[in-house]
């Protein structure tokens, strides 16, 4: 229909009046998602900042807006208004670059990820491994920051953080290799079509992944008890540190993305994504769409809680737990994941 107000409108060929109505189509959606994430993300960081002061019986975030609500749009006018600070002795077009490369990554990464039956920009069959890639080479954002900072702490802070986020992106991997062989697939869409034959992930022999996944994606995007990076008793605030105003808010946008990526990956792995948690006549008018973010708020829930209750790890205790406890464990269950496949005889869809 587009395509062809085009023609008639602006007298184009119908080949490029289907290839505009396509782009204009495309770049549609991907600006409802970004607007769609960065709304849900500023709740997601007042919920944080919530629960942590109600663990800890504080009130949190309660003048700006009704119950604090519009706290999160203060601050982000907060960080933009503000003037950017660079180092003298920084590179300045590598210190500009480097949030804006964590930022594109982070966002670039949902292009694949299906929010409800259809509702996808990109459903390729190799969804799983896109973001896998797209979250690999987030590391750069964060290894250019601190390097062209010039400045020992944030240098330190960045290495610390490249160790940690590829010592658990081994363990991630092989998660994510359970999860292809037990459903036999891909395609992030059809991991969730497989859970809604066969039942969710969780309640399977997957469950012990479903525990190494969730500690690996606290480990992976530098949450408590595995904030290392960015430890403010050590490294003074880590790879970020030199950075301010809007350079230092696209850092912390980009955190927070993969954080809520980690969930989302979560409910789509193990929680049947935008399936209802039981077949019933009187949940079938909720569109699957709210079913997978109530998921995303209940996983972000436990990331919140796990920050407000479990003390910070050592670094070697960090890194003893990636190489030494899940890298053996998940390698360990791609194989009793593969033999029960071959000796029950149930074949992956």
């Amino acid at each position: 229909m587009l395509a062809q107000w085009l023609q008639d409108t602006f007298g184009f060929s119908a080949e490029f009046a289907g290839g505009a109505a396509w782009l204009i189509i495309q770049g549609g959606l991907i600006l409802l998602l970004m607007v769609s994430l960065l709304l849900m993300l500023a709740y997601i960081l007042l919920a944080d900042r919530k629960i942590w002061a109600a663990v800890m019986l504080r009130r949190g975030p309660n003048v700006v807006g009704a119950w604090g609500l519009l706290q999160s749009f203060a601050d982000f006018f907060k960080f933009v208004m503000k003037e950017p600070v660079i180092p003298a002795g920084a590179n300045k077009v590598v210190f500009l670059l480097a949030p804006l490369i964590t930022f594109i990554l982070a966002m670039g990464a949902w292009a694949v990820v299906p929010f409800d039956e259809g509702w996808v920009i990109a459903d390729i069959n190799v969804g799983i491994l896109y973001i896998f890639a797209i979250s690999s080479l987030g590391v750069y954002g964060i290894i250019i920051g601190g390097w062209a900072s010039n400045s020992k702490y944030p240098f330190l802070g960045s290495l610390r953080s490249a160790a940690q986020m590829v010592s658990y992106e081994v363990s991630i991997g092989f998660v994510i290799i359970t999860v292809l062989l037990w459903t036999g697939t891909l395609n992030l869409t059809e991991i969730v079509r497989a859970q809604d034959a066969h039942g969710w992930n969780v309640a399977t022999i997957l469950f012990p992944m479903f525990i190494v996944f969730f500690i690996s994606a606290l480990a992976e995007t530098n949450r408590p008890p595995f904030d290392l990076p960015e430890a403010e008793s050590e490294l003074v605030a880590g790879y970020q540190v030199e950075y301010s105003s809007t350079p230092y808010l696209l850092f912390m946008i980009g955190e927070y993305l993969n954080i809520v990526l980690m969930c989302t990956m979560t409910s789509i792995l193990f929680l049947g994504g935008w399936l209802p948690p039981f077949e019933a006549e009187f949940l079938a008018w909720v569109p699957g769409v709210v079913w997978l973010v109530i998921k995303i708020w209940v996983v972000f829930f436990f990331f919140a809680m796990v920050k407000a209750i479990v003390p910070r790890y050592r670094y070697d205790q960090l890194m003893r737990l990636g190489w030494k406890v899940f890298l053996p464990l998940s390698l360990l269950w791609v194989v009793v994941v593969a033999g029960y496949l071959v000796a029950t005889g149930r074949y992956p869809l």
